[in-house]
């Protein structure tokens, strides 16, 4: 069985991204590590050699500046990378510039490629979610949160990147899914109030067309407030070993995880979920079977 591992970043040090993190979690688990980079404006690239590993093989690309809208350069340039997966690889896993695979989920991602690799009705392996928020001691728990994502599919061409590459689909339809017991830590929202502020300007221009909406946001002020969340709860776990160094030099944010900012309806829904563990009315991106 062969697992070809691909990831997409640009930027990533004006932007902060823990792209050396995210490739070292999945590399234990994949035959091989495609990292495409982008039109960079920083060091990128250097970043990326200085993890040393033979199983990277680093591509480049161009950003298309002029498909920003809805986040779809991501897709576009998530495909341009899982087109130099070796042909002979039987799952491609996806990992994002900010997320992480825990160490401790690295042989389930593997004992679940291995069962279902010749299982045809398996497109792709579906995993639990965790978003941190503000720091690394925060989580979203509320419904604005995705909770499962697909990160590792068949090396299947007909299967593409979905609007701005959160997930996957086959013609524009979803994909059939298993889920496994593995899951990913998202890291996007953990930054000093500034560099978030900075980062969210930065990545604006993939998402938001060129209007007075859009440039006032690029003069607004250059300090990201984290108050305006609906429900955090306490991380109460441990972080993955590749992101001690990150963590043991950062900042301390001190957040109300007692506030709840939610509509009645929503507030019952968050109710029922944390009493039941389901979470009625969702959008689900796959197909689980």
């Amino acid at each position: 069985m062969k697992i070809s591992g691909f990831t997409i970043i640009k930027n990533a040090v004006i932007n902060d991204y823990p792209i050396v993190e995210a490739i070292q979690s999945i590399l234990p688990v994949v035959d091989e590590m495609i990292v495409s980079i982008g039109d960079s404006e920083d060091s990128t690239e250097q970043l990326i050699q200085s993890i040393n590993s033979p199983k990277i093989k680093i591509v480049h690309s161009v950003w298309d500046p002029s498909i920003r809208k809805g986040g779809k350069i991501l897709a576009v340039e998530t495909d341009k990378a899982m087109q130099h997966i070796s042909p002979d690889a039987d799952w491609a896993f996806y990992i994002q510039g900010d997320e992480v695979l825990p160490e401790q989920y690295q042989q389930a991602v593997r004992a679940a490629a291995e069962k279902y690799k010749d299982d045809k009705r398996v497109d792709g392996l579906l995993f639990k979610y965790l978003h941190f928020y503000g720091s690394y001691d925060y989580v979203g728990d509320s419904r604005k949160w995705y909770n499962y994502e697909i990160r590792v599919i068949k090396n299947d061409k007909t299967i593409t990147a979905y609007k701005d590459a959160q997930g996957f689909r086959r013609n524009g339809k979803k994909i059939k899914v298993k889920v496994i017991d593995a899951c990913i830590y998202h890291y996007g929202w953990v930054k000093t109030p500034a560099q978030m502020k900075k980062k969210m300007k930065e990545v604006s221009r993939f998402w938001n067309e060129d209007t007075d909406e859009w440039r006032n946001f690029i003069k607004s002020e250059d300090v990201f407030g984290f108050d305006d969340y609906d429900s955090l709860a306490l991380f109460t776990g441990k972080h993955p070993a590749v992101m001690e160094n990150r963590i043991k030099n950062y900042f301390k944010l001190d957040l109300d995880i007692k506030k709840k900012n939610f509509s009645l309806k929503n507030r019952l829904l968050y109710w029922f979920e944390k009493k039941t563990g389901i979470r009625p009315f969702s959008f689900k991106n796959y197909r689980i079977i």
